[in-house]
């Protein structure tokens, strides 16, 4: 990935949001928070306490009707926060928020700021030991649409100062991934842009290598929601893998094929982009495929 893809992006989306969202998109930025509003409408929340949670994340997610599709911090995997975004350093997890051990790390923030109706962030990936194993430039994006919820994650991860390379891996759901709704657990169902279920790996755990990863299931009143995950043509590996279950609980993410561990080398930056739309009711294949075209236009440069 060029470097100079990450500048000519960022200043596109600028001079997007200039002429469409920035108008009608409030970013309000708080210490430990940033809410995104839409006419008055609620978008998301992002979170960045780090006594709160090991890494930054959104939470909550919300419909076009305002129906939140996200958990956090759910009991039975206390590290699994809303959509968030961790993989493995040099074998340091910051998935699994390990405390105990020099095993575990921490994305801490180190600025974050508002501008042009973009977030952007930037982030040291700690150990439990205080060092620092991995640089990132995050943005997230909203965009403006009464049908859907829509947004962009881009993560620009580098090596730190005075470090050669560090490798990144983890298993097999790692990346940016999502908690369902409880009403969701065994009762979502899943589509993959090649229409095909994809490898088992154990239980009921898929990994397919697809563009778009879909999951549709009943929200609290028992109406049905739709989450999806984009995956962008100039992603490491793409289409990567894309991870879903439903038992017992519904989680889905896109992965970077983390049984091949990649060498990050100083001076050659991995960029990573995706999209993430929530609906209301239940989208089907062609609509969401409509979506993620939609979508990529929407992250093409002058």
């Amino acid at each position: 990935m060029k470097p100079t893809f990450w500048l000519a992006a960022i200043l596109g989306l600028m001079l997007a949001m200039e002429v469409s969202a920035a108008p009608t998109i409030r970013l309000i930025k708080e210490n430990t928070a940033i809410k995104a509003t839409i006419a008055e409408r609620p978008l998301f929340e992002y979170r960045f306490a780090p006594e709160a949670a090991f890494k930054p994340y959104i939470f909550p997610l919300y419909s076009p009707s305002s129906v939140a599709v996200l958990r956090d911090a759910v009991p039975d995997h206390i590290h699994h926060h809303g959509l968030m975004f961790a993989i493995s350093v040099n074998g340091v997890t910051f998935w699994e928020e390990k405390t105990k051990t020099l095993n575990g790390g921490y994305q801490i923030p180190i600025q974050t700021d508002v501008s042009g109706g973009l977030i952007t962030q930037q982030l040291d990936w700690r150990s439990t030991n205080g060092a620092v194993l991995l640089h990132e430039t995050r943005t997230i994006q909203p965009y403006t649409n009464q049908n859907v919820t829509l947004l962009t994650w881009r993560s620009r991860l580098e090596t730190p100062p005075g470090t050669n390379a560090v490798t990144l891996s983890g298993h097999h759901y790692y990346g940016l991934g999502a908690r369902l709704l409880k009403s969701m657990d065994r009762a979502s169902l899943f589509m993959n842009s090649t229409g095909q279920a994809g490898e088992i790996v154990r239980g009921d755990e898929r990994l397919v290598p697809s563009v778009w990863v879909a999951g549709t299931g009943p929200a609290a009143d028992g109406k049905p929601v739709t989450i999806a995950i984009f995956d962008h043509p100039d992603n490491l590996r793409y289409p990567a893998k894309k991870f879903t279950m439903s038992t017992p609980f519904a989680y889905l993410s896109t992965t970077l094929n983390w049984e091949e561990p990649f060498q990050l080398k100083a001076g050659a930056p991995l960029d990573l982009c995706y999209g993430v739309a929530v609906w209301d009711g239940k989208m089907d294949a062609d609509q969401i495929e409509q979506a993620f075209q939609s979508w990529l236009k929407s992250t093409k440069t002058p």
